[in-house]
């Protein structure tokens, strides 16, 4: 049987599909041994699919306690699915290429300019070293943070253990803790400490790495580019206005800020704004939130991070563009202008299909749960959105998932974390560029 030349020959996309699907099948079958948990009895191949998914794609969703059920070599191997998957497998390839002062050839730096969202190969393999070293310095200091904080709470082997083990999953927008009985870092609503150290990761991680290499060399360079510009402007509104909402709907009620004081309310207020984009921590009960506070962190999580950073959604700069968009029609105007630099027509059409078919996605998602799983629509949408923007904020879904449930919440952390593009790119027939055009046609809009 003669295979497909298209299959044959790989193109980036697929091979980022390709890769991480194999990682999370590896992932799989370790968390399935039975020296991963501390049971010693063996982890059902949907619940260790679910969670290495979960992993990989840096979510935060899961169907047992991280704490509780797996031992120190589960917590491992998911500390290090976390680093993969956050960094891209193909950045640590590469790593592994430079150590050994392998040649990066061509083909590898098409696929790195796809896995890190890159428009050029220009830098990419100086960019892939930046991203290893402020990736390792971060989680290092952070981790450090922790680890002497938590030495009050527990003995220090285990609060350096914790620490470092938390500071790769927030740097990485994971969402997974070791607290037990699914709580997060509730128990630290008060913590300015523990409070900043987790948003400062977060928000380093979300906002990509071309962002944060253009604040390490602006010292030498005394501008960033437009870029980071429209992804600082954006994560600052983003999160200002989300806390200010937060506050607003939660702060008489008594399951979240109504019992806390106002340093409580104002720090809940922020950590619950900056985890929707893309980070699933929560100090906050978020079952017991107002519906239109819920709503509300579901159009955060559906906005998510930025591009090629550890997080999902449709990202900060998408979101501004068709902003943007907008504004310029209403306006009267033909292009869409950032900081005195005009867009081409190519970011805003790549802008409003990467919206589109995220919104179909969900859309279908949430529907098809509607008739599977025994819970209300907000709810499973709330679910299906945070698994999309590889979030990890539940309402409490998730240990409720039928096994086709946890299938569907798989596939839309698979496809949140590679992207609708990328994914769409890899499952369909690439198309060379059209020879002709067809007469220009007329259509009535609105």
């Amino acid at each position: 049987m003669k295979l497909n030349n298209q299959w044959v020959r790989l193109s980036p996309p697929r091979i980022l599909v390709l890769g991480f699907a194999g990682i999370i099948l590896l992932g799989t079958l370790l968390l399935m041994l039975p020296v991963s948990s501390r049971s010693r009895d063996s982890l059902p191949f949907i619940d260790a699919l679910f969670t290495a998914t979960s992993a990989v794609c840096v979510t935060g969703l899961v169907v047992v306690d991280t704490g509780t059920h797996f031992t120190v070599l589960g917590q491992v191997i998911l500390a290090v699915l976390i680093q993969i998957g956050g960094l891209g497998f193909m950045t640590m390839s590469t790593l592994v290429a430079i150590a050994f002062k392998r040649r990066i050839s061509l083909r590898e730096r098409l696929i790195l300019q796809e896995a890190m969202n890159q428009n050029t190969m220009e830098g990419i393999v100086r960019l892939i070293r930046k991203v290893v070293a402020y990736s390792l310095i971060l989680e290092a200091i952070c981790g450090t943070l922790f680890a002497i904080r938590w030495s009050f709470d527990m003995p220090v082997g285990q609060a350096i253990y914790y620490g470092y083990w938390h500071a790769i999953s927030m740097f990485n927008n994971a969402g997974f803790d070791m607290f037990g009985d699914f709580r997060s870092l509730t128990g630290y609503v008060y913590d300015p400490l523990v409070n900043f150290t987790a948003m400062f990761l977060i928000v380093a991680g979300g906002i990509g790495f071309v962002v944060l290499s253009d604040l390490v060399d602006y010292r030498k360079t005394r501008k960033l580019s437009l870029h980071s510009k429209v992804v600082l402007l954006t994560t600052g509104l983003l999160i200002g206005f989300g806390a200010l909402v937060i506050f607003v709907f939660e702060y008489s009620n008594p399951q979240t800020l109504g019992s806390l004081n106002w340093g409580g309310k104002l720090l809940g207020s922020f950590f619950q704004s900056v985890t929707p984009r893309t980070a699933g921590a929560n100090t906050l009960d978020i079952a017991g939130l107002r519906q239109a506070t819920q709503f509300f962190i579901i159009i955060l999580m559906f906005i998510g991070a930025s591009p090629g950073s550890t997080g999902g959604g449709i990202k900060t700069t998408t979101f501004m563009i068709m902003v943007g968009a907008v504004i310029a029609m209403m306006r009267g105007r033909e292009d869409i202008v950032f900081f005195r630099y005009r867009l081409e027509q190519e970011r805003i059409f790549k802008a409003l299909t990467v919206t589109l078919l995220a919104l179909l996605l969900i859309i279908a998602v949430t529907m098809l749960l509607t008739m599977t799983e025994d819970s209300g629509f907000l709810m499973i949408l709330f679910e299906t959105t945070s698994a999309f923007s590889t979030v990890g904020l539940s309402m409490g879904l998730t240990l409720k998932l039928t096994t086709f449930g946890k299938l569907m919440i798989c596939f839309m952390m698979f496809a949140g974390r590679l992207g609708p593009i990328t994914l769409a790119y890899a499952l369909g027939q690439k198309k060379g560029k059209e020879l002709y055009k067809y007469p220009e046609g007329k259509m009535i809009i609105g």
